[in-house]
C-alpha cells in the first residue's frame, strides 16, 4: 500500500473539489470548464513532483490512451469533448495499471445514473422503448459526474493498492 504524505492527501482533497466543480457544472450548464481540466493537470504536476503512487510516466501514458479512445468516441458522438478532456486529465492520477478500472468504474456509475434516470420517468421510458429509441428527447447523461466519481474511486484504489483483480475476486 503506497504511503501518502500530507502533500498527497492535500492534493487528493483539492482534486476531489475540482472534480466536484466539473461535475456540478456539467449537470447545471452541460459544460465542463476547461479551467477545471487545466487545474487537474496542474495538480498532477504537483502530485508527480511529490512522487505519484502510480508513477508520472504511467499517468502520462494513461492520459494519452484515454484521450485517444475518447477522441474516437467523440467522433462517433458517443462522448462530448469536455468529457474526453476530463477523463484524460483524471487518468493522469490513476496511471496505466488502473486505467481499465477507471473506465469500468466510470461506465458503472454512468449506468447506475442512466437506470435511475429511466426509472424516474416511466412514461417517457415506455414511449422511448416502444419507438425503439426514436422517442428519446433532450440531452443525455452529464458524464462529468460518472467520470468524477469513477476517478475518485479509482484513485482510492491506487492509494490503497487494490487492483481490479482484487475487486473481481472479492466476495462482497
Amino acid at each position: 500500500m503506497p504511503h501518502l504524505d500530507a502533500v498527497h492527501w492535500a492534493l487528493a482533497s483539492v482534486l476531489a473539489m475540482v472534480l466536484a466543480w466539473a461535475a456540478v457544472t456539467d449537470v447545471t450548464r452541460r459544460q465542463i470548464p476547461n479551467a477545471s481540466v487545466l487545474a487537474i493537470v496542474g495538480l498532477f504536476a504537483l502530485w508527480a513532483l511529490a512522487g505519484a503512487p502510480a508513477g508520472a510516466g504511467s499517468g502520462l501514458v494513461a492520459a494519452a490512451v484515454g484521450f485517444a479512445v475518447g477522441i474516437a468516441l467523440y467522433i462517433f458522438k458517443i462522448m462530448g469533448a469536455g468529457d474526453v478532456k476530463l477523463f484524460a486529465a483524471t487518468a493522469l492520477f490513476v496511471g496505466l495499471g488502473y486505467l481499465l478500472m477507471f473506465a469500468l468504474a466510470t461506465a458503472l456509475v454512468g449506468g447506475i445514473i442512466a437506470a435511475i434516470s429511466l426509472l424516474s420517468r416511466p412514461r417517457q421510458t415506455m414511449v422511448m422503448l416502444e419507438l425503439r429509441g426514436a422517442g428519446a428527447s433532450g440531452p443525455g447523461i452529464p458524464y462529468g459526474v460518472p467520470i468524477s466519481i469513477g476517478g475518485l474511486l479509482t484513485l482510492w484504489a491506487v492509494v490503497a493498492g487494490v487492483s481490479l483483480a482484487d475487486v473481481l475476486h472479492s466476495r462482497i
